[in-house]
């Protein structure tokens, strides 16, 4: 059964915590994990690049010179892809670049990703992590007295907005909840950071 240190949220340690083997202890599927991030970075383009054909630019409505006894190649426009100011030739488009991964694949993959971080001893999770207010500084005590200093992802059960506008000052630290994680972010982070809370809904769900 994996573990992981338990931590207040002044950053001490208040003991260990065990973590579900379902999920923190599966074999980790490297070709899943590759699978994932890719889908997931071509999710993110926008995919909005665009040239303009010959047909689109502006001009070339007349041939610029007789069709025979120049010397030279016909040519029928100024528009044409050899011209200066032509059209672009077989140039990109704007055109949609997602597509979607199996339920299973997706499922696979995030299990993956956590158990390779609890493999790694980057699991850390805290107990009553909460925040009546926004407060840079208490976050980043707390990671300071955890010893975290690479780059972090905090996870709460839920969106947690103080402690997403107190993370997000600190320099390689992100925030995030159960319902929006992906396994892009988990293994971006050298850390992860969960509330105790988050791991019974990590547990319902990719148990």
């Amino acid at each position: 059964m994996p573990t992981a240190v338990l931590y207040n949220m002044q950053g001490g340690k208040v003991g260990e915590i065990e973590l579900s083997a379902a999920v923190f202890g599966a074999e980790v599927n490297e070709s899943v994990l590759h699978d994932s991030v890719v889908n997931y970075l071509a999710n993110q383009r926008q995919g909005t690049q665009s040239t303009k054909t010959r047909t689109e630019v502006k001009g070339g409505g007349k041939k610029p010179y007789r069709q025979k006894d120049t010397g030279r190649a016909r040519q029928g426009s100024t528009r044409a892809p050899q011209w200066t100011k032509g059209g672009v030739a077989l140039g990109p488009k704007p055109r949609d670049y997602s597509y979607n991964l199996n339920k299973k694949v997706k499922k696979l993959a995030m299990v993956s990703a956590l158990s390779s971080k609890a493999e790694e001893n980057s699991v850390l999770v805290v107990e009553g992590l909460a925040m009546d207010e926004a407060k840079t500084k208490t976050i980043a005590a707390m990671l300071k007295e955890m010893g975290v200093s690479e780059k972090a992802l905090i996870v709460t059960a839920d969106m947690e907005k103080n402690i997403y506008l107190s993370a997000r000052n600190i320099k390689g630290v992100d925030a995030s909840y159960v319902g929006m994680l992906n396994v892009y972010s988990v293994l971006a982070h050298d850390k992860l950071v969960l509330a105790k809370e988050a791991l019974p809904k990590l547990e319902e769900v990719y148990a």
